[in-house]
């Protein structure tokens, strides 16, 4: 999402490197790029060309309103861009020009979907059905991952505290750490209520990473303390993590495979989001080009 990633200030050389890393990470994590369409945003026009089409339907009362803009202009003052505000727009057309029907989110960006439903119905209404609107896919258990030192606030690389965020690519001494300075309560037992925030949220990164289910790991921590628990937390996540980044660094020093991906990628793309893409010009009164 490197269209994405400009709208607060980056290196060049930098966003490179961190596209081809995050590219990198997804096909270590799993994805099968011959399942999977998997490329370079910006290596698709059509997401920055529908946005366009997408803004001129946007209600700025609406786009004001959106959490993520509310939070990120408080600490970006200096730089509180017009992609700032429109960055949700841009999320929408991602999803619409591949008539997606479900879209797997978190808790935190069901504001963001509900817009790309609203410009999809208004859309449809004013010039008749063209895209599909999609339904959010969320899960009940890890939806939303909070931060390690603010359990109130959710796990952000963008956070000031290293300790509050756990990335993909720390090491697992970098890991141990994090989880061992994680914020509990003084009550001392492991439960999972919103009394205990920061257990409430260690039990689910649990969960995520294990597999087993809360009320498992409840009952194997009963009458045992927060130390304990943190040490195998830990060690759960670490060994999660280890294949992904043992696959990771293979990938990354394949350049000629990662490019492979990402070219073939924007093919597969590009053929479906131009047809979305060249029905919205169609019925906005365009001529074709």
């Amino acid at each position: 999402m490197d269209l994405h990633a400009i709208t607060v200030p980056q290196v060049p050389k930098d966003l490179r490197k961190n596209t081809l890393e995050v590219l990198a990470i997804y096909l270590a994590c799993g994805l099968d790029s011959e399942k999977s369409t998997i490329f370079i945003q910006s290596h698709v026009p059509a997401h920055a060309e529908l946005t366009w089409v997408l803004n001129t339907i946007s209600y700025m009362g609406q786009l004001s309103r959106m959490t993520q803009f509310k939070e990120k202009s408080k600490k970006s003052e200096e730089n509180l861009n017009a992609g700032l505000f429109t960055y949700p727009v841009l999320m929408a057309a991602d999803i619409l020009l591949y008539q997606t029907e479900l879209v797997p989110v978190g808790e935190d960006q069901k504001q963001h979907l509900e817009l790309a439903r609203d410009l999809a119905e208004r859309f449809n209404n004013k010039y008749s059905p063209t895209f599909q609107v999609p339904e959010p896919l969320i899960k009940k258990e890890g939806a939303r991952i909070m931060s390690l030192q603010n359990p109130e606030s959710k796990m952000s690389k963008s956070d000031e505290n290293e300790n509050g965020y756990i990335l993909i690519l720390d090491k697992p001494e970098a890991i141990r750490r994090k989880i061992k300075r994680a914020v509990t309560d003084s009550i001392g037992e492991v439960k999972y209520n919103d009394e205990q925030l920061g257990i409430k949220n260690l039990i689910n990164i649990y969960s995520v990473f294990s597999g087993d289910t809360i009320e498992e790991i409840v009952n194997r921590y009963e009458g045992i303390g927060y130390g304990k628990f943190k040490e195998d937390l830990a060690e759960v996540v670490v060994e999660g993590l280890r294949p992904i980044q043992e696959r990771y660094n293979e990938l990354i020093n394949d350049k000629d495979y990662l490019e492979k991906v990402y070219r073939e990628g924007a093919e597969k793309a590009s053929y479906i989001a131009n047809k979305t893409l060249r029905r919205v010009y169609r019925k906005v009164g365009f001529i074709q080009r």
